[in-house]
């Protein structure tokens, strides 16, 4: 539903010299209500800007252009030929998500450049302002240029007005973006990962990433000096950062701006800045929870190969679809059962599966009969071991092959240090991929959610069978590592998920993995498992655990009873990598769920409900760790009670050591 209402653009022309050629020019534009502005000014025949937030300045003025091949600069000599400004607030549903309804309302500038010699070309920036943050992009238009275009270097900069503690991962290691975060001063920083989150020393908390990523290199942020950092495109194996022929539109560069870093979780300026759904009928595409193999194989209890322990059989495909049923869950995810896998897969050496024949001991069909008349739908899995050449030639087959059998749903993970043993995963090659594969499975009526991803940046609003992501450390570390402190949850939510869903794999109750590796376990309580699926939001939710451990277990009604789609989300409170309460109403039902999770430091929360419908009662559902509960003392205890509520009442809340609490608020 669109609803449009103009606006006027807060635009001011300054005009700073009166020489013939106005070698110096400067644009301001601010948001709808002032919060934030951006000035554009061209000195000496440079652009450069700058970003303020009311008074306070956040981005001092920081230079911007590119290198192409050759040393051939585009970022001096330049004139401003035009300026346009439009605005736009409207309002557009998501298909699925965090909040039904999402306001897009901003103001735009473009400032149309042009060299005033050399080759006289063309450029045009957008910049577009919004009460939670800014964004701006290049646009080099069609001109005649014959050649192909080789961008060697984007001159963005982002020269911060202060310091302050930045929460990043590396840029380029083999590992991708399954890091645990460090936090350190943007001013010791190297090359880091967007989205990068930083509590500035002047209060704010602001968040760089990109929106709209597409036939283009990701964007990393190297420090450069001072608090100064620079766009790092992820080059292609020669060094080149980018190839197109006549024309290219970047991706959005973005800057959340929040006056509390909680805040930021609730902005959706990355979805504003996609374009919209392009899949007409949406009807097939679902959120749901779904069981697996998968913590089974990755606690050493079964392996993804053929032999003794192989845990994609039929018999055992048939076990969880059983369990599956008796438990109340729809989907059940099947990985390992096509062949290739051997105990070599992850070696980084062009591996190759076939993602049409099965493994021994299985039987697509007698496992798709069987989920069917038990009505229990699998989820499909692909590994492409980063063999893109392999996987590509099949994609075809291999998804014709799922729809046949009734699998609408496919895991697809790029195990490997780089795609074809060559290209990073979020350089342009990479980034050409994906949404190739995501494309390709909405032809065939497919969700699709990938591990070993490129980051999003806000593509499923365009593309709303793009599901979820991995994109970071998530549940199988404590399988088989030192694990994740108990910090890491509560730093997700405001950083990696601030581009967009995550399939972490929540709700292991077993937190002391007592059949596994030795010494391995959960850092968390199992209370704290059960608001992670509140607090770390994703459309399709894992619940990750041997299902044996859910059966008889009364707080496996909170699991059954929590939604994956959501009408409205709140922050209530919280501290990076420290504590975070989040709330969602159901987009069903009048029913409202809360997480609330902390680190390795207990706390007592008084939580009000405001949020709740006023004038109305509501059952409070608790399920809280129990007295005396920390993940490394009687972790597995949780309480459940009951209580009534209204809008008007706080709700005490006691957190153990890495602990949390879950609450269903069921209107009466």
């Amino acid at each position: 539903m669109y609803k449009k209402i103009p606006l006027l653009v807060a635009m001011q022309l300054l005009i700073l010299s009166c020489a013939s050629e106005k070698e110096s020019e400067s644009y301001t534009l601010s948001s709808p209500e002032g919060k934030n502005s951006i000035q554009f000014d061209m000195n000496g025949g440079s652009p450069h800007y700058s970003v303020n937030h009311g008074a306070i300045k956040v981005i001092l003025p920081s230079s911007m252009g590119f290198v192409f091949k050759d040393q051939d600069s585009l970022q001096n000599g330049l004139e401003v030929i035009n300026v346009e400004e439009s605005s736009e607030d409207t309002t557009w549903e998501q298909v699925w998500g965090e909040k039904k309804e999402i306001r897009n309302n901003y103001n735009q500038l473009t400032v149309h450049l042009k060299e005033k010699a050399n080759k006289e070309r063309k450029l045009d920036i957008q910049f577009r302002a919004f009460d939670d943050g800014i964004a701006f992009r290049y646009v080099f238009p069609e001109q005649g240029i014959k050649d192909s275009i080789f961008i060697m270097d984007e001159l963005t900069t982002f020269n911060l007005a202060e310091d302050g503690k930045a929460w990043w991962i590396p840029a380029y290691d083999e590992q991708r973006y399954e890091n645990l975060f460090t936090a350190s001063p943007v001013s010791t920083l190297d090359t880091v990962h967007t989205p990068l989150t930083v509590e500035s020393n002047n209060g704010l908390a602001i968040s760089f990433h990109e929106a709209n990523l597409a036939d283009f290199a990701s964007t990393t942020l190297a420090h450069t000096q001072g608090t100064s950092l620079k766009t790092d495109l992820v080059p292609w194996a020669d060094g080149v950062k980018v190839r197109t022929v006549d024309n290219f539109i970047t991706p959005w560069r973005t800057l959340q701006i929040a006056d509390h870093p909680t805040e930021l979780i609730t902005s959706y300026l990355i979805l504003n800045l996609n374009e919209p759904n392009t899949i007409k009928d949406t009807s097939w595409i679902k959120t749901f929870k779904y069981l697996g193999i998968w913590w089974g194989m990755h606690i050493g209890k079964y392996t993804f190969w053929e032999g003794d322990k192989q845990g994609a059989t039929t018999k055992n495909a048939r076990k969880y679809i059983d369990y599956t049923k008796e438990l109340g869950i729809d989907y059940l995810l099947i990985e390992g059962w096509n062949k290739g896998w051997t105990p070599a897969w992850y070696e980084n050496a062009m591996h190759q599966f076939s993602f049409t024949e099965e493994a021994d001991n299985f039987s697509l069909k007698a496992v798709t009969d069987y989920a069917a008349e038990n009505d229990v739908e699998i989820v499909g899995y692909h590994e492409t071991g980063s063999n893109l050449h392999n996987y590509l030639k099949q994609i075809d087959s291999a998804f014709a092959l799922y729809k046949e059998r009734g699998i609408n749903t496919v895991k697809i993970g790029q195990v490997g240090a780089k795609l074809n043993m060559k290209e990073w995963h979020h350089g342009q090659f990479g980034v050409n991929y994906y949404r190739y594969v995501v494309k390709k499975a909405a032809e065939y009526g497919l969700e699709i959610y990938f591990h070993e991803p490129i980051k999003d940046t806000g593509e499923r609003r365009t593309y709303p069978n793009m599901m979820a992501r991995e994109g970071a450390r998530g549940q199988e570390y404590n399988a088989w590592s030192e694990g994740n402190p108990p910090a890491y949850t509560a730093t997700l939510p405001f950083t990696r998920l601030l581009a967009g869903p995550m399939d972490f794999t929540p709700a292991v109750f077993d937190v002391e993995v007592k059949e596994g590796y030795p010494g391995r376990r959960v850092h968390s309580t199992t209370a704290k498992q059960l608001a992670l699926m509140v607090v770390l939001y994703s459309p399709l939710q894992m619940l990750a655990d041997l299902p044996e451990n859910y059966i008889d277990k009364p707080a496996f009604q909170f699991l059954k009873d929590v939604p994956t789609d959501w009408e409205d989300t709140k922050v209530l409170n919280g501290e990076i990598g420290k504590y975070i309460t989040t709330v969602r109403k159901d987009i069903d039902s009048n029913d409202w769920y809360l997480g609330t999770i902390t680190n390795e430091k207990a706390r007592d929360l008084n939580i009000q409900l405001d949020f709740l419908d006023r004038d109305a009662t509501y059952e409070a559902q608790i399920y809280a760790d129990a007295p005396g509960t920390g993940h490394q003392n009687n972790p597995t205890a949780v309480t459940i009670y009951t209580k009534e509520v209204t809008a008007a009442d706080s709700l005490s809340l006691l957190l153990g050591e890495s602990g949390g609490a879950a609450v269903r608020f069921k209107k009466l």
